[in-house]
């Protein structure tokens, strides 16, 4: 008879499916959203201010910066700052292009190699970030004349109006259905550095990858594409944004074109087939959105493709026939691709297998840790949280596993599906406090097997057929119904 730790948790609290937590979520962020934009037009009136309210609340409600209240009290004081910053930052894009583009590719290089300084650095990295992305929808912020507020002032209530429904949104939704599970933080990922690889910090390199990928974008968007260089440069940045390597760059590029491409094809037909007028096309705009927001965390392509719907609409198709019009923003989508992937495959890769293996690392280094008879407390959510890592580079793996399989016969997402596999038998062991010495011992030829790829699959398959073995030994009652490995993926 196995005993069960007193310290370990008692019950587990149910976990609403993915698509239900998606939905929720994206329900919360469009009623934030509406919210900030019915204050905005208010104050405010004009195009300008309109979007700079929806993406600031789009992008605040993903990054769940609002999440806490040390996150809440820093998002109030520094957003405003950077909101003033990105006025000035529009304004020099539109009068001054290429000032305004070094200065752009300055902010958001620096937004990611502040990550290197910890997590408050991150934090601010990410509230930098915001309002710089809406800059490449809406380059000049501009109030009507007839507004409330002067226009300097603009921005920075825009800023805190957004921060104070995406705040109203996510206590409604937590006060109704629960805490949502938060997306988990990556740790900072130290890759083994190879006696002629770049020694420097995977943030630094990021940067320079980010700085890089916008500086070829603006060039080639303003020399050959002047009136049309926000596309190019919105794709760079998209498909460099989160960068998890460059297999992780690529595989997004793919999604962002193939998805671009369709979600061009269907605003053009919304425009012509539909005779479009302005409250129509606001409102196909808002309903593309929540599309993206709901989707997204099923497929990037899914977003990619509602998010170019809505920005398709919200330009519209004046300047050249309508076909016309489609090839060229299909062109600089994919151009911007190109300039995207290249940055980052050839300005100081990052290999996207050395990623995998560094969050295969930290996840069995975490079941490890739980498993030890000396660890006093039994909580499966850091292991939890690594397997979520592990799952989010999954995509471009599994990719290139189901172009490649004829040729090859081990193949990266294989560890990653096997990894999986073996969350539901380890959560119920950790959270019963039940754990052998075999097992143990598979943990850890586990983790050895990380130095040897050839080895890892079989070790990695080993142990998820000990924590299956002992999760039947202590009995299926004792098993909570977790996910499978299948949802995960």
């Amino acid at each position: 008879m196995t005993m069960i730790d007193p310290a370990r948790p008692r019950s587990i609290r149910p976990r609403l499916s993915l698509p239900l937590q998606a939905l929720i979520e994206a329900i919360a962020t469009m009623l934030a959203a509406l919210a900030t934009l019915a204050c905005t037009m208010a104050i405010a009136p004009g195009l300008g201010p309109s979007v700079l309210a929806v993406v600031l609340t789009l992008s605040l409600s993903r990054s769940q910066l609002d999440r806490d209240r040390r996150g809440r009290i820093e998002a109030a004081l520094v957003l405003p700052m950077v909101a003033f910053a990105t006025l000035g930052v529009g304004w020099l894009l539109r009068h001054w292009p290429w000032a305004g583009a070094a200065t752009f590719v300055m902010g958001m290089s620096t937004s990611i190699w502040l990550r290197r300084f910890g997590p408050m650095a991150r934090r601010a990295g990410s509230l930098i970030a915001l309002p710089f992305v809406t800059l490449l929808t809406v380059p000049h912020v501009h109030a009507a004349a007839d507004g409330v507020l002067p226009p300097p002032l603009v921005p920075i209530v825009i800023a805190l109006l957004a921060l104070l429904w995406v705040n109203v949104a996510h206590l409604l939704m937590r006060r109704l259905c629960g805490p949502m599970q938060a997306p988990p933080e990556a740790p900072a990922f130290a890759p083994a550095v190879r006696e002629d690889a770049p020694r420097l910090a995977p943030s630094t390199r990021m940067a320079v990858q980010m700085a890089v990928a916008l500086a070829a974008a603006f060039v080639v968007g303003f020399v050959f594409f002047a009136e049309r260089w926000a596309w190019i440069v919105l794709t760079a940045f998209i498909v460099n944004s989160g960068n998890r390597g460059r297999l992780d760059v690529l595989h997004k590029s793919g999604m962002r074109v193939v998805g671009a491409a369709a979600g061009t094809v269907l605003a053009l037909l919304f425009s012509l087939r539909l005779g479009l007028d302005g409250r129509t096309t606001a409102a196909l705009m808002l309903a593309s959105l929540f599309l993206g927001v709901w989707l997204r965390p099923f497929a990037y392509a899914w977003w990619a493709l509602f998010v170019t719907v809505a920005l398709a609409l919200l330009q519209g198709f004046e300047g050249g026939t309508p076909a016309a019009m489609l090839w060229q923003r299909l062109e600089e989508i994919a151009i911007g691709a190109v300039v995207g992937v290249s940055a980052a495959w050839f300005v100081l890769p990052i290999r996207s297998t050395d990623v995998l293996r560094r969050r295969l690392a930290d996840a069995l280094g975490l079941l490890a840790a739980a498993m030890d008879p000396a660890t006093a407390t039994r909580d499966p959510a850091p292991f939890d949280a690594a397997c979520q890592l592990v799952a989010q580079v999954a995509p471009p793996f599994r990719t290139v596993r189901w172009l490649t399989r004829p040729t090859r016969h081990t193949q990266p997402a294989d560890w990653i599906d096997a990894l999986l596999a073996c969350r539901a038998s380890a959560d119920a062991l950790i959270t019963h406090g039940a754990a052998n010495g075999a097992l143990r011992q598979a943990i850890g030829a586990a983790r050895k097997a990380l130095r040897d790829p050839e080895t890892l699959l079989p070790a990695l398959r080993h142990l998820q057929k000990r924590l299956n073995d002992h999760a039947l030994e202590i009995g299926h009652d004792a098993i909570p119904k977790t996910r499978s490995a299948a949802s995960e993926a």
